[in-house]
């Protein structure tokens, strides 16, 4: 019998999603006869601990008997169980500063680390992630800030709804006011992240225009444009775009959104960036006169990456900063000539009932089954480190871990 154990999370802020809901806890187990399913008590969890109870899911405190171990956000060293296996989002891929111990920790306590960002199908698309959960609110939640920053409307946040159903009838409520607004919105990027954000402007119905409609003509009603990699960027050669090409030399590529900071008034932006990406724009352009931008969903996050003025990231209950343009600087938001940019990083925390359910149900088709095959390729290339070593995939970590110069 295989043990799993859905663990608390104890990052804080505390998370409120989880790897399965009660229901999914109660189908895997019907289907998988070897394997059992256990849960921490957590009194965060958008499920409580009662609704596992109540579904014959035993709820315990110790899960040291447990062979898998499931979380969303890096669990603090400190909670670590030597020896076992675990699964969550430990961004450390990337070399990110602020999770070195943890990395540490893990392969001093010798365990078995599957990262869940690193499980990919075989064309190298990632299998599980809460893209479009951000995506989703990201969008919400720059159109929370519009009817502040233009005093015309006003909805409540987020993770005051019960759910996306919620969400939408919300939408339609200021559909006509977001209409008449007459804004021009440019949504930057691909994948699920932006997926989301173009269901919220498909729930209010808005029109979709192409780049030369956007950037040469005038509309009596908000309308968006949708503005892909190979429409973001440009081969500083001027050779011919390349989606391969792309991904392995950002270098070598200039941005083109320059034109759009010249028409648009809010910008969605989704992009996958690092370091060696061009950005958007410069801190400077934003000094510009004809900088027309004046509010920004940076769904993707980066602090002074594609959008520089983004800062740092912020918390959903204060969600957007301001940047004055003039003296270059952080403003408060909301003032007369701020651009204002929400920068929340942990957004599908905000829906945790839906995105929880989604991420379970990839989890249960695409993954339980890896999981519980000893010979599977996709759990192995996922596998960060075991038995207090990192794997062959990833020793490219090993600066990192031992803090040498990167």
């Amino acid at each position: 019998m295989i043990k799993l154990g859905l663990i608390k999370e104890n990052k804080l802020p505390a998370d409120r999603r989880v790897a399965f809901t009660p229901e999914q806890c109660v189908a895997i187990m019907s289907e998988y006869s070897n394997l059992h399913i256990v849960v921490e008590p957590s009194p965060d969890r958008v499920f409580s601990d009662d609704s596992y109870r109540n579904l014959g899911v035993d709820v315990q405190d110790d899960l040291s008997d447990c062979h898998l171990l499931l979380g969303i956000k890096e669990v603090p060293p400190e909670f670590l169980i030597d020896g076992k296996t675990y699964l969550f989002f430990s961004h450390t891929i990337k070399k990110q500063e602020h999770n070195r111990n943890l990395l540490k920790s893990i392969l001093q306590k010798n365990i078995r680390l599957i990262d869940y960002e690193c499980l990919v199908w075989p064309n190298g698309q990632r299998v599980l992630g809460f893209g479009r959960y951000a995506g989703l609110v990201g969008t919400y939640e720059m159109l929370k800030a519009l009817g502040i920053k233009t005093n015309r409307f006003s909805i409540k946040p987020c993770y005051d709804a019960a759910n996306y159903e919620e969400i939408k009838n919300i939408l339609l409520s200021i559909e006509g006011m977001i209409k008449q607004g007459r804004h021009k919105v440019v949504v930057a990027g691909g994948g699920r992240v932006v997926a989301g954000a173009l269901e919220i402007l498909d729930v209010l119905s808005l029109k979709k225009v192409d780049h030369e409609e956007f950037l040469n003509q005038t509309f009596q009603e908000t309308v968006y444009v949708h503005l892909d990699n190979h429409q973001l960027y440009q081969r500083k050669d001027e050779q011919s775009w390349n989606h391969d090409h792309f991904f392995k030399n950002h270098k070598d590529y200039k941005s083109t959104f320059e034109p759009y900071t010249l028409v648009a008034d809010i910008l969605v932006n989704g992009v996958f960036w690092e370091p060696a990406m061009p950005r958007h724009f410069s801190k400077r352009d934003t000094a510009n006169p004809g900088f027309s931008i004046k509010l920004i969903a940076d769904i993707s996050c980066d602090i002074e990456g594609s959008v520089p003025i983004t800062l740092y990231d912020t918390h959903p209950d204060n969600p957007v900063m301001g940047w004055d343009p003039v003296k270059q600087a952080e403003c408060p938001p909301y003032t007369p000539d701020s651009i204002d940019i929400l920068a929340v990083s942990n957004l599908p925390s905000e829906l945790p009932a839906d995105a929880s359910e989604g991420f379970g149900s990839d989890l249960m088709r695409s993954v339980l089954p890896e999981l519980l095959n000893p010979q599977s390729d996709m759990i192995k290339n996922a596998t960060l480190c075991a038995e207090g070593k990192l794997t062959e995939k990833f020793g490219y970590l090993t600066d990192y871990v031992e803090n040498n110069k990167l």
